[in-house]
């Protein structure tokens, strides 16, 4: 339900949205009506690919389509409100951080281990989503919420009180489990809470706060470091952001209870165990554990290799490298196998539901080739670039790197308007698709040394119209197509998707820019300055030392050019498949979409009392 479906609701179905107490009679009687209503509604549509049997329902699930009975225009006013609040947080700490990164490892005497620590953040953002949402469906939204703050609060406080590079690193962690928790969540969240024909407004909701902290981090954090210290610019996030969270905790919290009262939330039956072991056992048949083991594996032996690749002993002929990647493969062959077999995964991560949908897959494929080719054109070698080839300062080569989240987070708020009143979403995704492959190819013709700003300009907004049509309209189609049990795990796999797409995508150009810079410094750079291309490839102050126009200037821009062109072609390469991937979901009407869950939901809880 949206907000003012929500209202709606309440409307119809009388006092079980109220705020005051009522008897236990007339509870059952507006039940009652609710169901009868719900039952014989005429705009109710039925299928089968929604349809979903009572053992499915995982009791996080089931709670919160319990709780969705009783939200009030007030109490999901103040819950939204939480989730709005819970974004500005992260979105302003992870601006204000970014600037603190290099006074805080500079405040230890080593430095070998950050670049590891990264490459091993990359795999926990894409690793962590699915995790998070199965916890989510076993045990509940509020109780992954508040793991999710509780990893985020420790990684905080650990980076605050580091006093060595390896706490540091073990630190950043925990900061990325938590935050990218916290992402999967707010989107799952907003899943559970709002109607496919208004989700893509709400989904919005966490990236607003972007177009205002975007500015104000580097402020805050210029005032940290003037007078406090880089160790209070992470702890004081220990504070504001459980603070943040209040609202949505109490808003759950309260609908939870009040579902209890109502007697909405079923008791489940469960035999007496009679030992510890059969509990563990339990929780590791709902969780899922060995499938979670599997793609967590999996996705690790990939990323991880794949990115020490190129600065490893032998790059890409080494054994080991070789070997991680094929059992990284093995892992991920076998995960589907595992979740489709009844016996072995009674509760699977991913259902064979959705790894059989042509939607959900075609979805998730596009995000995976979208962010493969961002990292190729836009990440994360353009700052650079900028500052050598075209000579922008530090401010300038910003603002522009800046510009593609900036525009594409007003597109992605101005199409879910459109699917609004629309009720349609491929119409967007391919449109959107169409426009980032042209701003791609403009890139490539326009994105040269001597170019203008407005061109250099030009094309980011470009990409980045683009890239805000297809990203929230592929990510509603992939909820759209799964039933209420399978939307968080959707959501997980289309996130996860996403960021492996960028993980391969960073991977694969960090090795190209690596191999093919240094030879080409080594071929152009004039005989006064051949003995220092090591140098100024590892150094960007030392290649901006060079005046422009000099010679050897002129052979690092061709350099940088040349190897820039070659990460466009290939990201235009990548992107083909995009427009025939966003034709092969299905064109939904959303306003037409089942109710079978609010059905099943009301049926069962009339049964029970």
């Amino acid at each position: 339900m949206t907000l003012l479906g929500a209202s709606s609701f309440h409307r119809s179905y009388g006092t079980i949205h109220g705020d005051s107490a009522m008897g236990d009679r007339e509870d059952d009687r507006l039940l009652y009506s609710a169901v009868s209503e719900t039952d014989h509604s005429p705009d109710a549509e039925d299928d089968d690919r929604f349809s979903t049997s009572d053992g499915e329902v995982q009791d996080g699930v089931r709670m919160i389509e319990a709780m969705s009975l009783t939200w009030t225009r007030r109490s999901l006013t103040v819950a939204y409100l939480g989730i709005f609040l819970m974004a500005f947080c992260t979105s302003l700490e992870s601006q204000t951080v970014a600037s603190l990164a290099a006074y805080a490892t500079s405040a230890f005497s080593q430095h070998s281990l950050i670049s590891t620590v990264l490459v091993v953040q990359n795999v926990v953002n894409a690793v962590i989503k699915p995790p998070m949402a199965k916890v989510a469906d076993v045990f509940g939204r509020f109780e992954a919420f508040c793991l999710s703050i509780v990893i985020y609060v420790i990684g905080y406080i650990q980076m605050a009180a580091s006093h060595n590079v390896q706490t540091y690193a073990s630190a950043q962690i925990f900061y990325s489990a938590g935050s990218t928790g916290l992402q999967i969540l707010q989107q799952v969240f907003i899943a559970d809470s709002s109607d496919l024909l208004n989700r893509a407004m709400y989904a919005m909701l966490p990236e607003l706060p972007f177009l205002a902290t975007v500015w104000l981090g580097p402020t805050i954090a210029d005032a940290v470091l003037a007078h406090l210290s880089w160790r209070w610019g992470y702890g004081m996030w220990a504070i504001a952001l459980p603070t943040a969270f209040l609202p949505l905790a109490l808003s759950l919290l309260f609908n939870q209870r009040k579902a209890q009262r109502l007697h909405l939330i079923a008791s489940k039956r469960r035999r007496v165990r009679s030992s510890v072991w059969e509990v563990i056992r339990d929780a590791l048949v709902d969780l899922d554990m060995f499938g979670l083991l599997l793609l967590s594996a999996g996705v690790a032996l990939l990323l991880i290799p794949m990115t020490l690749a190129a600065k490893s002993k032998n790059g890409w002929n080494n054994g080991g490298i070789v070997a991680a990647i094929m059992l990284g493969c093995v892992c991920l062959v076998l995960f589907p196998f595992w979740e489709s077999s009844k016996r072995l995964a009674p509760k699977p991560l991913f259902s064979l539901r959705i790894l059989t949908e042509r939607t959900a897959l075609a979805g998730c494929a596009l995000a995976f080739f979208y962010f493969m080719a961002f990292y190729f054109s836009v990440q994360p070698y353009l700052y650079s670039y900028l500052q050598v080839v075209q000579n922008y300062d530090v401010a300038s080569a910003g603002r522009v790197t800046q510009t593609f989240a900036f525009t594409s987070t007003i597109a992605a708020f101005s199409v879910s308007i459109l699917i609004k009143y629309t009720r349609r979403y491929r119409v967007f995704v391919v449109i959107g698709c169409l426009i980032y492959i042209s701003g791609l190819f403009a890139m490539l013709l326009y994105r040269q040394e001597g170019s203008s700003a407005f061109q250099i300009l030009g094309t980011q907004i470009l990409v980045g119209i683009g890239g805000g049509l297809v990203n929230v309209p592929v990510q509603l189609g992939v909820q759209a197509s799964a039933k209420h049990q399978d939307v968080a795990a959707a959501t997980a796999m289309f996130l996860t998707s996403l960021e492996l797409g960028g993980a391969v995508g960073a991977a694969i150009s960090g090795a190209i820019w690596t191999h093919q810079v240094p030879r080409k410094l080594r071929m152009y750079l004039p005989e006064d300055t051949q003995g220092e291309a090591e140098e100024i490839f590892g150094k960007l102050t030392k290649a901006l030392s060079y005046p422009m126009g000099s010679p050897t200037r002129l052979a690092i821009n061709r350099a940088y050019q040349e190897t820039m062109n070659n990460l466009l072609i290939l990201a235009l390469l990548v992107s083909l498949p995009l427009i025939p991937l966003g034709l092969a979901m299905r064109n939904y009407r959303l306003d037409k979409m089942n109710t079978a869950t609010k059905r099943r939901l009301m049926t069962e809880n009339t049964h029970q009392i």
